[in-house]
């Protein structure tokens, strides 16, 4: 049997500090590490210089250097970080298809590589044009360059078929998420908030992410609860969130962005209900998340949360009807608890870290066996 390598790019490496990708990344990483494969990761560092290498929890890290931290740099490492994986044989892994225009050097290296698609980034209102329109060309040529594509939900799975334009494997295997069964309450207590006595939102403070149709529904009248919602809000950069902030009744509170897993965690856990309004496609990492903590969840409706949070979860169309929904779900305990274990089965049945990583590596193992030929 050929040596079990592979390198994962497409991230700003490891330990995760950034987001879903990167907790991805460290957990599939080791995983694989203990089970016999050699893994490298790519990290990208602000500076010049030489890549340098290093160790992380046995997997094999490479640290790149880049001038700066903006869409240059990244376009930059990850052009750096290919040149530097094509040199030795084995799996490459992409976390997203950002800059799959580098792919072609896979190609020409004859390496298998896999392309985790994420999600409908091109789509997202936060772009302008030509950014959308660089992410749009590159969704396309990962289609085609990629060897075997993985998808997050079955909707972008879908979509890729439709994208693909020639026969070729691609594979649904969802994010996971940790399954918290208990949680401290200072963290809860810290913020002056009462266990199983307020709603939680976590989310980039984007209009795809419906954080004002919620807030406002939210404080359309009085709900005896208060509202959490997490992010980070800039109201002297940003209209947005200006807007935001303005709709909030006294009862929504804005910590600002937390980082500390242990202290959302327990956000989740103790929360009575969580809202969720993403709009673009993917298995958002926060959903699953939630559902990890057995959290009663309310998001918007479409096909791709229906999927992700379940028949068990309820759904909203617009402000209106969220804030109907939050008229009927506050106080009513005997439905948020059947909408709390809901959650849990949810979770259970798809989006277990066992579960999830066990996929991937059956999948790169049918990979290695694909180029180890008959």
């Amino acid at each position: 049997m050929p040596p079990l390598e592979l390198r994962i790019l497409g991230i700003r490496g490891v330990p995760a500090r950034h987001g879903g990708f990167e907790t991805f990344a460290a957990r599939l990483a080791p995983f694989l590490a203990d089970r016999g494969w050699q893994v490298t990761v790519y990290c990208q560092e602000r500076g010049r210089g030489r890549p340098r290498e290093g160790h992380w929890q046995g997997v094999h890290t490479v640290h790149i250097p880049v001038p700066g931290d903006g869409p240059f740099a990244t376009v930059l490492f990850d052009a750096l970080a290919i040149l530097h994986a094509v040199r030795r044989p084995g799996l490459v892994l992409t976390l997203g298809y950002n800059t799959a225009c580098f792919g072609v050097l896979h190609r020409w290296r004859r390496l298998r590589h896999l392309i985790n698609m994420d999600g409908l980034e091109w789509q997202r209102g936060k772009w302008r044009r030509h950014e959308k329109l660089w992410l749009h060309l590159n969704e396309r040529l990962a289609c085609l360059l990629g060897d075997h594509l993985i998808a997050d939900h079955p909707e972008i799975e879908r979509h890729l078929r439709g994208r693909r334009g020639r026969p070729g494997p691609i594979t649904m295997i969802p994010y996971g998420s940790d399954l918290i069964s208990h949680a401290p309450v200072e963290p809860v207590a810290s913020l002056g908030l009462i266990p199983g006595d307020y709603a939680l939102c976590i989310a980039r403070p984007e209009p795809e992410n419906s954080i004002l149709e919620m807030v406002r529904a939210f404080s359309a009248r009085p709900r005896g609860i208060r509202l959490v919602v997490l992010g980070r809000y800039l109201p002297d950069r940003n209209a947005y969130h200006r807007r935001v902030l303005r709709a909030a009744s006294s009862e929504v509170l804005f910590p600002g962005a937390l980082y500390d897993e242990a202290r959302v965690s327990a956000l989740r856990f103790h929360a009575a209900l969580y809202l969720h309004g993403h709009t673009v496609g993917g298995t958002n990492p926060s959903l699953v998340e939630a559902l990890g903590a057995g959290t009663p969840v309310l998001a918007r409706d479409n096909p791709f949360n229906r999927w992700v949070a379940g028949p068990g979860a309820v759904y909203f169309g617009d402000e209106a009807d969220c804030a109907r929904q939050l008229d009927a779900l506050i106080g009513d305990r005997e439905t948020l608890a059947r909408m709390r274990q809901a959650s849990r089965d949810r979770h259970a049945a798809d989006f277990t870290w066992d579960r999830v990583l066990a996929d991937y590596e059956r999948l790169l193992l049918a990979q290695v066996h694909h180029d180890a030929g008959p």
